[in-house]
């Protein structure tokens, strides 16, 4: 297995890039934002690199982190997502976005992505829930936001504003506080 490559950027699109490794030029599926970040031609680049092995073809897709390439890798885990829904989840939200959603049961937010609806995202959350048991801990507030989330349904809140608002929340601040920032941000709608 190839975990990593580092070499010169020799081209890139939306996403890929092709990385120039001891004169070979290996073609990586990267989110935007990855490609974004490592720039354009010319750039010297390090990716943490995920093989995937297909009956007819061998794919690269690079990340940043390994820690990305690992929580990459926990989403091709789920049945019904293969590599490209994994990549298109990791272009729409963050990696500390996908697990506060997975803690959280938070549905909504996973239906941002292109090709997951609500019954994908709820069983997403399902079957990846008990394999990130052990980031509840590092998903700060999770609990708490997810009560002023609760709150709002409640009053009668779309999903779709308690997602934008909810996420504007700090994740530290007491649930009182955040609810009381959360009707006021409503209010002005």
């Amino acid at each position: 297995m190839i975990a990593s490559l580092s070499g010169t950027v020799a081209a890139s699109t939306n996403d890929r890039l092709i990385l120039q490794v001891g004169g070979v030029g290996f073609e990586i599926r990267v989110t935007p934002s990855t490609r974004a970040e490592i720039g354009g031609a010319g750039t010297e680049a390090m990716l943490h690199t995920h093989l995937h092995v297909r009956e007819d073809a061998l794919e690269f897709y690079g990340f940043p982190t390994a820690g990305d390439r690992d929580l990459f890798r926990l989403l091709l885990t789920a049945s019904g997502i293969g590599p490209k829904v994994a990549m298109a989840v990791m272009g729409a939200l963050t990696a500390d976005e996908i697990r506060r959603a997975v803690v959280t049961e938070d549905a909504v937010a996973l239906t941002v992505v292109p090709g997951i609806g609500m019954r994908s995202a709820q069983k997403l959350i399902l079957e990846l829930r008990p394999k990130l048991a052990g980031a509840e801990a590092d998903v700060m507030g999770g609990a708490a936001l997810s009560r002023v989330r609760e709150a709002l349904e409640g009053l009668g809140y779309a999903a779709a504003e308690i997602h934008q608002v909810v996420g504007s929340l700090p994740a530290d601040a007491p649930i009182e506080e955040n609810l009381r920032m959360a009707l006021k941000a409503l209010g002005k709608r």
